[in-house]
């Protein structure tokens, strides 16, 4: 097995538990789901869920910038909502940050995430 990095970064959120915000093995950067947590305040944005996607993905973005990636490198994402009545508003966000040759993805509706909030979106990124 290839070394493994850790990758933290501040203007994510730090972990809310056991694990790494992502882990940087050979070319291949696994991230652990991001939720919309402000990581300059501490608070959960959740006015709405525009606004709540938009900050889950600024945290992704955050975390590939701390691996010298971006959105160009994500091969797969998986996203989790409390309800799928908001599929819509989030694929809007979402489509904003891959605009060409999107990535493979699920989007599942999921019982309860953490901090009760409405989305969490995880990656997989390669260099």
């Amino acid at each position: 097995m290839s070394e493994r990095k850790i990758i933290k970064t501040e203007n994510a959120p730090a972990a809310i538990g056991p694990y790494s915000q992502a882990v940087l093995v050979g070319n291949t950067l696994y991230c652990s789901g991001q939720i919309a947590i402000n990581p300059k305040t501490g608070e959960i944005v959740n006015s709405n869920i525009t606004d709540e996607t938009e900050q889950v993905m600024k945290n992704v973005g955050a975390v590939l910038s701390a691996a010298q990636m971006d959105f160009g490198h994500v091969a797969k994402v998986s996203i989790f909502m409390s309800d799928m009545s908001f599929y819509t508003e989030i694929n809007e966000v979402y489509a904003k940050y891959f605009l060409n040759d999107p990535p493979a993805r699920e989007a599942v509706a999921v019982k309860t995430l953490p901090k009760n909030v409405n989305v969490e979106i995880s990656v997989i990124a390669v260099k």
